[in-house]
């Protein structure tokens, strides 16, 4: 659930900021060569600065919905994805291992880091120390051996 936002009531000009992007991310989708993107995505803002102006909010709702809907119904069938996104080939790709892993090198390869794995057990006593101090020592009872 770390990927969905919590929007909650979203004002009406979100919504419109929102479309704008999402129908400038699909022209990305179907023009990979710049300068023409570039021409669409200018024809685009110009449809919405043409209804920037209106005050109306049952009619900008309404334009808001059809705006909607022409972007579902022109949305490409292959939609270009940030590589590490959501949905990106590289999404995830990158696993960051935990600190315990260094608990179980073979002695033979502590030894090529020598200063590093003696500040590294130096900081895990601080650690255990300071854990002690916060929340005190454990009770032998309750390890369940």
């Amino acid at each position: 659930m770390a990927n969905v936002p919590f929007i909650g009531l979203r004002t009406h000009s979100q919504k419109v900021c929102s479309l704008y992007k999402r129908t400038l991310r699909n022209l990305e989708s179907f023009y990979d060569v710049r300068h023409v993107y570039r021409y669409q995505a200018v024809l685009m803002r110009a449809r919405f600065d043409k209804n920037a102006k209106i005050h109306d909010m049952s009619k900008a709702a309404e334009l808001l919905k059809e705006g909607e809907e022409e972007l579902f119904l022109n949305q490409h069938p292959i939609p270009r994805k940030f590589a590490t996104s959501v949905g990106g080939v590289a999404h995830e790709r990158v696993v960051l291992s935990p600190d315990w892993v260094l608990d179980y090198w073979h002695p033979l390869e502590k030894a090529m880091y020598p200063e590093y794995f003696k500040r590294r057990e130096q900081r895990k006593k601080e650690f255990v120390a300071m854990w002690e101090k916060e929340y005190g020592k454990p009770n032998p009872k309750d390890s369940h051996h």
